[in-house]
């Protein structure tokens, strides 16, 4: 007797929701063949999903189709720390304050704030006839609800939990935080935070909550589905607050073949896709794609050192490592010229807080004589085999830009006699390596900057010996940077701020633990500008579509 595939397992239940269906008078849209799977149905209830579509009219709603390459870890960024998903987040939750990817701050569930002169109190007046999702009512006690309970336990929110006295409703639209002691980045720190429903996670397991998996927010979109490992639907937020939204459903198919998602973006079956960076020359030359550079925040790829490494324990023989690595011909020929080589440790976004003694192209030339007299100064001299010392060098190798860069760094470090070994793992054995077990020599890493110096990058120069991943790995703790981070923290002049973080950079030179090697915008976005206009313009918020102001492309 034949046993049913499942694919024909997967047609046999496809006939039956289409005729389900069809009897409830719904509309039936086929998705597409993501990645060369089988096209599966898609079924649009009306009444429910609050499209645009009208049966009679025959309409199609308006999809914006931007597919993935994974599913995500969570949908709720409170409770994990994964750029997919922040970017879920983005879409469905809001914070009181948007902060966009140039730094700029505007207002978002709060329509105004005032911090104190002594910054111990910060007082916001919401914004009124916002509702959730579900239709309740945002409220004063949803927003202290959050602090009280949600936001201490967020990676980023934590350090105001630390230093939170009290948070106080004095009307049904203003709020204020009590604070024991000024912190520095409390505005971008609470940018950081997405608000969720007091109503949906009170007397809940809060990092166990469904939805956290299906997020009930009041942002643009709101939570339809998800088909795991085919795809996740978000529907149009009728009552959003910012305005008319430009679609009716976004769908994200999860495609993880690299190869299928660039060829379904030039096909004209997505609107919007990560691309590699091998594929980006072919976006260069299209006038219909563009990649999306402000869709988050800087991010950089970066040489960390162990610090306690034999042959790297001396700084100068780490300063003559990092000289050794040509960082103008990584952003051309890795990048192919869509990252800037790294002339300092912060970007130059940050101008306020860029220090004017630190200046890679005139510190760290890359002088292959001068590099060689400075490790032989430093007793580094060569062997029988020419060869100075061995250096192993950990990078991921699900990420084909730094793999790219590792082989490069061998060939770049051979002509200062240095020989490189390229151990390339997942990212789950790089953190072990890294982090916990420090095995290893040097590691390439990207990582972003975040919405402030204090949250995204000092965290890579201060003492690290609790061995936490995604921190300073170099087992090196130094007195003068950590005073330098704290005084960031503890002063909220942006003058004060910045002569510290200009205290730290100067350090930093002088121990080369962690150095920038490229800027760049990140995952590399691209969308189909010939369907969609409005899409390079940037949003209010990191990691969000301007969804408000987005157009469909005439033809």
């Amino acid at each position: 007797m034949h046993s049913p595939s499942r694919r024909e397992l997967r047609a046999i239940s496809d006939q039956a929701h289409v005729s389900a269906a069809t009897e409830r008078g719904e509309t039936i849209v086929r998705r597409p063949h993501w990645g060369g799977v089988a096209g599966a149905v898609f079924i649009v209830t009306l009444g429910m999903s609050g499209c645009a579509t009208n049966v009679g009219d025959a309409e199609a709603p308006i999809d914006f189709i931007y597919a993935i390459d994974d599913d995500p870890r969570g949908m709720n960024a409170q409770f994990v720390g994964a750029p997919m998903t922040a970017m879920f987040s983005a879409q469905m939750l809001e914070p009181l304050i948007f902060q966009s990817t140039d730094f700029a701050f505007s207002p978002a569930l709060a329509e105004s704030w005032e911090l104190s002169d002594d910054a111990l109190t910060l007082s916001f007046q919401l914004r009124e006839g916002v509702t959730w999702h579900d239709g309740t009512p945002f409220t004063a006690d949803d927003v202290k609800f959050n602090f009280d309970e949600i936001v201490p336990l967020s990676s980023f929110g934590a350090e105001i939990g630390e230093r939170l006295e009290s948070v106080e409703v004095t009307s049904e639209t203003t709020v204020v935080i009590h604070m024991s002691e000024p912190y520095g980045p409390i505005l971008q720190t609470v940018a950081a935070q997405f608000m969720v429903p007091k109503h949906v996670y009170e007397g809940t397991d809060y990092v166990t909550n469904p939805a956290n998996m299906a997020p009930i927010g009041t942002g643009p979109l709101m939570f339809d589905s998800y088909d795991s490992g085919e795809q996740i639907v978000l529907l149009r937020n009728p009552d959003y607050w910012g305005g008319d939204v430009s679609v009716d459903r976004v769908i994200f198919p999860i495609m993880g073949d690299a190869t299928s998602r660039t060829e379904a973006l030039f096909a004209g079956e997505v609107d919007q896709a990560v691309i590699g960076i091998a594929h980006q020359p072919r976006v260069q030359e299209d006038p219909d794609f563009a990649l999306l550079e402000t869709f988050g925040y800087p991010q950089d790829i970066a040489m960390m050192f162990n610090g306690k490494s034999p042959e790297l324990e001396d700084p100068a023989v780490r300063q003559a490592v990092f000289s050794a690595i040509d960082r103008q011909e990584i952003a051309e020929t890795v990048l192919h010229g869509l990252g800037q080589p790294a002339n300092g440790f912060f970007p130059e976004a940050l101008d306020w807080a860029v220090s004017p003694n630190v200046d890679f192209s005139e510190d760290f030339p890359r002088d292959v004589d001068a590099i060689n007299a400075a490790l032989d100064a430093a007793g580094a001299t060569t062997g029988p085999d020419g060869s100075r010392f061995a250096l192993d060098l950990r990078y991921t190798s699900e990420r084909t830009d730094t793999a790219a860069m590792a082989e490069l760094a061998r060939s770049m470090l051979a002509d200062v006699g240095i020989t490189v070994n390229l151990v390339g793992s997942s990212a789950t054995v790089f953190t072990e390596s890294v982090y916990t077990t420090s095995d290893f020599d040097i590691a390439f890493l990207p990582a972003t900057v975040g919405s402030d110096p204090s949250v995204g990058i000092t965290r890579w120069y201060t003492c690290n010996s609790e061995k936490q991943a995604s921190a300073n790995p170099s087992q090196i703790c130094d007195e003068q940077i950590d005073a330098a981070a704290e005084t960031a923290l503890t002063m909220t002049g942006q003058d004060e701020r910045g002569a510290a973080f200009i205290d730290l950079q100067d350090r930093a030179e002088e121990l080369m633990i962690y150095a920038p090697l490229v800027w760049f915008n990140g995952q590399f976005p691209v969308a189909n500008t010939s369907r969609w206009q409005g899409l390079e313009d940037g949003s209010v918020m990191s990691n969000r579509l301007p969804w408000e102001t987005m157009t469909r492309a005439r033809g």
